[in-house]
C-alpha cells in the first residue's frame, strides 16, 4: 500500500481522487459501513456545493485561530468555485445558481452525485476499507503504521504517506466524532478544542413568548454581535434562535463573555421613518407598531420581549428598540447538534502543503484543521479545496520517496 486516506467524507474522497490521478495507489479507510455519510446528510435540503460570488468576498468568510495570511486565497486558487462546478459536471451532474447565489445540483440531491463519484474512484483504482476505526499511528522506518479497530480486533496497516480527513466533532452519528483529537495530542501536535459552529444559540424565553413565537421565522432582518453584522433570517425555537444570521455571528458570539445579539427588525426603515409611521400614537406602542409597521407575529413578540425590562414611553423609544433589540444568549447548542465545528489542528503545526510538521508524510484535510465558515457553500468548498491540496501533496511526497 502506498497512500492511506483515513476518512471518507468529501475532503478525504477528494484527496483520494487527486492522489490516484497522480499515479499513486490509494486506499480509503472509514469507520462506517459506507463513505460520504455527512455528505448525504448535508444534501437533505439540496446539496449546497459552493457559492457564486467574487473570490475576495468568498475568502473573507473563512476564519480560524492564527489563520496564516493568504492561506485561503492560495487554497481556493488551486480549486475554486468554478472548478468545483466543473468537477460536478464531469460526473454528469449539472449545477445551477439560485437567487441566493448558492450553487446546487439541478437534481437537488446528494446521493446521485456521491454514487457516481464513488464509482469513478473505483474505476480509477481507489480501494475502500470500511468499518475501520482509526486508533492511531506510529513511524516505522521510512513508512507509517496505522492501527484500526475492525470488528473488535486491531488491524495494522503500513503506508508511505497518508491524508487524515476524519472530520470535526459535529454530527457524530456520521462518523465525525472528534475521536482523533487525543491521539494527535499524544504526538504533541497542537489541536484547538472542538467547539460548535453553525448552530443554534440558547436564550431564556418566557412561556407567554413561546406561545406566540415558537417555530416562527424572523425574515428580512439584520443583526449585530460585537462589531460584526449579518442579514437574513432567524427562526425562534423553544431553546433560543436558529438560522443563517446566528451561524454567521457564531464565531464572534463565542468570544464574548456575555454574548448578546442585537436585532434590527426593520432594516429597510430609519428610526425617523418608523416614528413617522406611528403618527399620533401615545400608548400601546407594541400593538400599534405591529399594525403600522406590518410586523410578523415573531417580530412583534421579540419587540414586546425586549420591552419587558424598560417599556418604551414614546414613539421614538419604540422605534429605537425596533432598530436595536438586544437579546442575551446563554450559549451555543451542543457540539453534536452543530452543522460544523470550530477548532482542530493548528495552522502552525502544518506546512504550506497541509503536512504535519511533526509527522512528515502525514497530511490533513477538511474540518480536522482549525478553520470555520458559515453555511452557504463555504464549508463544502473548503473541504474540497483542502482535500485537493493534501491529496496532491501526498502524491508528490510518495513519488519523491
Amino acid at each position: 500500500m502506498k497512500i492511506a486516506v483515513i476518512g471518507g467524507g468529501p475532503a478525504g474522497l477528494r484527496a483520494a481522487e487527486i492522489a490516484v490521478e497522480q499515479g499513486a495507489s490509494v486506499t480509503v479507510f472509514d469507520a462506517k459501513p459506507s463513505v460520504g455519510r455527512k455528505f448525504l446528510v448535508a444534501g437533505r435540503g439540496g446539496l449546497n456545493l459552493t457559492k457564486d460570488e467574487p473570490l475576495e468576498r468568498f475568502v473573507a468568510q473563512y476564519s480560524g485561530h492564527e489563520l496564516p495570511t493568504g492561506v485561503w486565497q492560495s487554497l481556493l486558487a488551486e480549486f475554486d468555485q468554478e472548478a468545483l462546478r466543473a468537477w460536478a459536471y464531469g460526473l454528469g451532474v449539472e449545477t445551477f445558481v439560485a437567487t441566493s447565489k448558492r450553487v446546487y445540483p439541478k437534481e437537488m440531491k446528494a446521493a446521485p452525485l456521491l454514487r457516481r463519484w464513488i464509482q469513478r474512484l473505483r474505476d480509477r483504482g481507489v480501494e475502500f476499507a470500511m468499518r475501520h476505526r482509526w486508533q492511531g499511528m506510529a513511524r516505522t522506518g521510512a513508512s507509517w503504521r496505522f492501527s484500526f479497530a475492525v470488528d473488535g480486533e486491531t488491524r495494522t496497516v503500513e503506508a508511505d504517506a497518508a491524508v487524515l480527513a476524519l472530520g470535526g466533532g459535529s454530527w457524530p452519528e456520521t462518523g465525525s466524532d472528534g475521536g482523533w483529537v487525543a491521539a494527535l495530542r499524544e504526538m504533541e501536535i497542537a489541536v484547538s478544542d472542538l467547539r460548535p459552529a453553525n448552530c443554534g444559540w440558547e436564550a431564556a424565553w418566557p412561556e407567554n413568548f413561546l406561545r406566540v413565537a415558537e417555530g416562527q421565522p424572523l425574515k428580512n432582518i439584520r443583526a449585530r454581535a460585537g462589531e460584526q453584522e449579518a442579514a437574513g433570517e432567524l427562526m425562534v425555537t423553544r431553546y433560543g434562535l436558529e438560522g443563517g444570521i446566528i451561524y454567521q455571528l457564531g464565531a464572534v458570539l463565542r468570544e464574548l463573555v456575555d454574548p448578546v445579539i442585537s436585532l434590527d427588525l426593520k432594516p429597510s426603515h430609519s428610526v425617523n421613518q418608523l416614528v413617522a409611521k406611528l403618527g399620533p400614537v401615545k400608548r400601546n406602542f407594541v400593538a400599534e407598531a405591529r399594525q403600522r409597521w406590518r410586523l410578523s407575529d415573531a417580530a412583534a413578540a421579540i419587540l414586546d420581549f425586549c420591552q419587558s425590562v424598560r417599556p418604551a414611553a414614546s414613539a421614538l423609544e419604540i422605534a429605537e428598540a425596533c432598530k436595536g433589540c438586544s437579546i442575551s444568549l446563554k450559549g451555543p447548542r451542543p457540539l453534536a447538534e452543530a452543522i460544523s465545528s470550530a477548532g482542530g489542528v493548528r495552522w502552525g503545526d502544518l506546512d504550506e502543503n497541509l503536512m504535519l510538521k511533526r509527522a512528515p508524510g502525514i497530511f490533513v484535510a477538511g474540518e480536522m484543521i482549525d478553520w470555520e465558515a458559515p453555511t452557504g457553500g463555504y464549508l463544502m468548498q473548503g473541504c474540497f479545496a483542502t482535500g485537493t491540496r493534501a491529496g496532491r501533496a501526498s502524491a508528490v511526497w510518495h513519488a519523491r520517496d
